[in-house]
């Protein structure tokens, strides 16, 4: 689609269709409105949420510089929106290394690394651990999570680490489900925290659910949302004086399992992962800064370090447990130094 079939912005507006190039002339008179809402408007195909998407791909621009604030005013000119193919339907096997832990006719248990994406999503079409399972499962992945989530249980975050399992029969992908419904499962996550919990052990109960004022985080709800429990215990302080330590090690461990269930509770406590780009909530102190930059770590400071059941067929009890990675490894020792 050419920027002539956009010249009188007032006529019908044309169809958004997907792996082409769309241009939106804006005159004087039709700027100023929110960028993301007013580009919307005008292709009713694409919705403001997709509209961020495209923008945080760089695959919008105003008279060819790349847009990324989707909240700044729309302003006159020409704007072309991106829009790339869709993706394919099925994912695809790919040839990813995978670190497994275990393996049989039934299950497979993973250490997955951080940067990797469980399952194909928008912005992470490929190289999720899903298309690493593809390859090295082959046909044999349970079936029960669809097309696009062939085996998957259970999701732990982008840019968190540690151990998972996948289905790769369909008796299991049962059973698994149900010790993830009744909470049998032992899962064990290690935070890197700002500051320290009080007190220094306990358990979290809220209610968890999209925030109020901003849709792509999970916040602590009064009503609504679903029941969240983390119970914590801090296993090590570092740097500060005896009541104020300066960031901490904390072992979480999961009753439920909701969306940044452990990011938002330790956030709810004043002590957020650190290195958290989305619940954060201001820097740490500059000798824990210091460390974090040292350290390489580019992500939230989140493991999950063990992972134990019983094995849904066989009934043999299995226990999992990952070392932390070197980015928090290292992350941990230069606290330790401060």
């Amino acid at each position: 689609m050419s920027a002539e079939d956009f010249e009188d912005d007032d006529l019908a507006p044309r169809k958004a269709a997907e792996g082409q190039a769309h241009v939106v002339i804006l005159a004087p008179d039709q700027a100023g409105g929110r960028l993301d809402k007013t580009l919307a408007e005008r292709l009713p195909d694409l919705s403001r949420g997709r509209i961020q998407a495209l923008m945080a791909q760089g695959l919008v621009s105003r008279d060819g510089e790349p847009l990324s604030d989707a909240s700044a005013k729309a302003r006159p000119g020409e704007y072309r929106i991106q829009v790339p193919p869709p993706a394919p339907a099925e994912p695809r096997a790919e040839a990813i290394p995978l670190q497994v832990l275990f393996e049989d006719d039934h299950l497979i248990v993973v250490d997955k690394p951080a940067g990797m994406a469980v399952h194909p999503a928008p912005g992470s079409e490929t190289g999720t651990l899903v298309n690493a399972l593809l390859h090295h499962c082959g046909d044999s992945l349970s079936g029960i999570g669809g097309v696009a989530r062939p085996g998957i249980v259970h999701r732990i975050d982008k840019e968190t680490s540690g151990v998972m399992v996948a289905a790769k029969s369909d008796v299991a992908h049962q059973g698994l489900s149900k010790l993830f419904a009744t909470h049998d499962i032992d899962r064990v996550y290690v935070a890197l925290v700002r500051g320290a919990p009080r007190p220094a052990k306990g358990t979290i109960e809220t209610r968890i659910g999209r925030s109020p004022h901003d849709r792509k985080k999970m916040a602590v709800l009064k009503s609504g949302g679903r029941e969240a429990v983390t119970h914590y215990m801090t296993e090590q302080v570092f740097g500060g004086d005896g009541d104020k330590p300066e960031a901490a090690r904390v072992a979480c461990t999961l009753e439920t399992g909701r969306t940044h269930q452990i990011r938002v509770h330790m956030a709810s406590k004043g002590t957020p992962c650190l290195g958290d780009p989305v619940y954060g909530s201001g820097p740490p102190v500059a000798p824990v800064r210091e460390a974090v930059a040292a350290s390489g770590l580019k992500r939230q400071a989140l493991h999950a370090a063990v992972l134990g059941f019983i094995h849904p067929v066989t009934g043999q009890a299995l226990r999992f447990e990952s070392p932390l990675p070197a980015d928090m490894a290292q992350l941990q020792a230069n606290l330790t130094a401060l």
